[in-house]
């Protein structure tokens, strides 16, 4: 990650709408999502940045941008980790009543993966997104809405084009249905597929490993 200047206050009007790159130093690793994107310049856009050295923490603040490659993520505030090995990590969050967004394409097809969520975590060691909270992810053929599913968190692993969905639990005596998962699934023949296509999105049958708490 290349240097960047001491720790700047979010009310200095010199530093509003920063432009910064910022390289993802990972491993290339097979994948059926865009795969070029790995290799791309992490791209941020915001109103302001505080970075701090020691725990090599950049906080982007307002109106937040950020490109990589297909990747395109908005939200309110974003944190940007790198840890000893050089691999970063991002945490976008929304701003109040709203949710931050998340896109990216599909290696090979002309398909995207779309999703919200009040935060939105990506781990570029492990290339794997999660939506946390009144989450939804949508697959798109061009323009044209195909799946969607919605739960409290949503886990995408976009090495292997796997994802999980969980629910929030409901209070006692609240409607079952509440906290439940909701999926719409287009339906897809192998006729629609072109000949050495990456297999359709597909649920995982087990719950991944809660992850620990920051």
């Amino acid at each position: 990650m290349p240097p960047i200047d001491p720790p700047i206050s979010s009310r200095a009007p010199a530093w509003r709408r920063w432009a910064v790159g910022l390289l993802l130093a990972t491993a290339v690793l097979p994948a059926l999502a865009e795969r070029a994107d790995r290799d791309k310049p992490m791209n941020i856009e915001a109103d302001a940045l505080r970075y701090e050295d020691q725990q090599r923490l950049s906080t982007f603040t307002g109106n937040v941008v950020v490109t990589k490659g297909t990747i395109v993520m908005r939200g309110a505030k974003l944190e940007v980790r790198q840890d000893a090995d050089g691999n970063q990590s991002g945490i976008m969050f929304a701003a109040p009543g709203k949710r931050a967004f998340f896109r990216q394409k599909r290696e090979g097809l002309n398909e995207f993966i779309e999703g919200e969520g009040e935060t939105i975590t990506y781990d570029g060691k492990t290339d794997i997104v999660r939506f946390v909270k009144n989450a939804e992810m949508r697959r798109l053929v061009g323009t044209t809405l195909q799946d969607q599913v919605n739960g409290d968190v949503i886990v995408y692993n976009n090495t292997t084009e796997v994802y999980t969905v969980e629910s929030a639990p409901h209070a006692a005596g609240a409607p079952a249905n509440g906290g439940r998962v909701r999926a719409v699934l287009a339906p897809r023949g192998a006729a629609s597929q072109p000949p050495g296509a990456p297999l359709p999105l597909r649920p995982s049958t087990t719950l991944p490993a809660a992850s620990p708490k920051p």
